[in-house]
């Protein structure tokens, strides 16, 4: 099976779903998605942690296809710039940039 891309995703979901006249109606459903991981996660349930995940993934990949880019490129252009900063840890596994 070829990997997805965001152009991919964003045709599937225009397809199945019809054009999306505002991209915070995609926000809002990938809030709902991450709000089922977070059950997921509480539940402790790893099949449904990584459907969950996908599910707001694929949003994501469809809302930055709609806005004229591919996620992955995104993502590595802002790892260079992450990689670059200085973090402090808060001490539960994440951080912020100083």
């Amino acid at each position: 099976m070829p990997s997805e891309t965001s152009h991919s995703i964003r045709n599937w979901g225009d397809a199945t779903f019809g054009p999306v006249r505002d991209l915070s109606a995609l926000v809002a459903r990938a809030r709902s998605e991450l709000d089922e991981l977070g059950e997921a996660i509480k539940a402790n349930d790893k099949a449904e942690i990584g459907k969950e995940a996908a599910d707001v993934v694929i949003l994501i990949h469809r809302l930055v296809a709609l806005a004229g880019m591919d996620l992955n490129e995104q993502v590595d252009a802002k790892m260079a710039i992450n990689r670059a900063r200085t973090w402090k840890a808060a001490g539960d596994g994440t951080g912020g940039h100083v």
